[in-house]
């Protein structure tokens, strides 16, 4: 029987901290699995399900919410799909269930690729890249967009991984987020405002317990004055950590993203769906979704990147570890 999430790139690595393993899906080019030493770094689920929650997938050409699906572009207003129909909203970009293709592939990493062609709500023709790699580090993502069409295209794009310690219920984790903003919602969690996040519940600049906290909320200010994170990376520029969990034990887990990644969602779901010794069952999980832009940024323009024809726009982001294998 085929997966639901097509074809599965198995990746692996000696590292520092112990043998790695990811598994990459065709299907919306997710993360299924990540692990070290045996450990699971995020949320694992098989292959012949929809990825939970959108669990590992990338979010491209925007990620989070268009209220009502409607934004404007030359004075023509454009109509996506709602799909998240329980609030009118446009959620998470074009490509989460479209298969990629594969450009090129080692033992520890693999390029897949997938085209934005033009539709509705989005007349723009994009090639889409995005490379998985194993590092000594952790893994490493890089998405390249290039506009192959003749028309500037808007452009956003984020990842939905739902990173853990495996061994370590979540509520147990202590999550730091280096945001110095809270982007404010109405009741269809679509933006109205952005405010410091100082002296309130979303500050958590210096970490808070995972189980005390109840979030599905964008965060800004995301930069190298936040948090003291710098991956030792072989890219062109070090990464800022994003946000961390951080295990009693020491051991942590950190998304870190280039320039480019300046907001990030969280969101602690207390009914994602595991799959125990005993059968199904539903438990906390945190998902800590890297973007360049909050939601809605058709409309507002924040962070938004407009790629003109021929241009190429490289981000990066990725899954550090620490603490492991000593």
């Amino acid at each position: 029987m085929r997966a639901a999430t097509g074809f599965q790139y198995e990746l692996r690595a000696a590292t520092p901290g112990g043998p790695a393993l990811a598994i990459v899906t065709e299907v919306a080019a997710g993360l299924r699995r990540y692990s070290v030493d045996g450990i699971d770094l995020v949320e694992p689920f098989a292959a012949e399900v929809i990825p939970p929650w959108g669990a590992g997938i990338v979010l491209m050409p925007w990620p989070n919410r268009i209220r009502d699906g409607l934004w404007q572009h030359e004075g023509v207003v454009q109509r996506l799909a709602l799909t998240e129909p329980e609030l009118s909203n446009a959620i998470h970009g074009l490509l989460r269930y479209s298969p990629y293709r594969m450009l090129d592939r080692s033992p520890s990493s693999v390029t897949l690729a997938a085209t934005v062609f033009p539709q509705a709500g989005y007349p723009f023709l994009l090639d889409t890249t995005v490379r998985y790699a194993l590092t000594d580090a952790g893994l490493e993502v890089t998405h390249v967009v290039r506009n192959v069409g003749r028309n500037t295209a808007p452009v956003a794009l984020g990842a939905h991984p739902y990173p853990k310690i495996g061994g370590v219920p979540t509520a147990d984790l202590v999550l730091t987020i280096a945001a110095r903003t809270h982007i404010d919602v109405d009741e269809r969690q679509n933006p109205v405002g952005e405010s410091t996040v100082e002296d309130t519940r979303f500050d958590l600049r210096a970490g808070r317990r995972v189980g005390d906290i109840d979030l599905d909320d964008g965060f800004g200010g995301i930069g190298p004055e936040t948090l003291d994170v710098q991956p030792d990376l072989t890219g062109e520029e070090p990464g800022t950590g994003v946000a961390s969990l951080t295990a009693p034990d020491g051991r942590s887990v950190t998304i870190w993203g280039d320039r480019s990644i300046r907001n990030v969602q969280v969101f602690t779901p207390r009914n994602f769906p595991f799959e125990g010794p005993e059968g199904p069952f539903l438990g906390m999980a945190v998902a800590i979704e890297p973007m360049t832009a909050p939601a809605n940024a058709f409309n507002s323009g924040a962070g938004l990147r407009w790629v003109e024809p021929g241009e190429s726009w490289t981000v990066r982001w990725g899954i550090r570890h620490d603490g492991f294998g000593l």
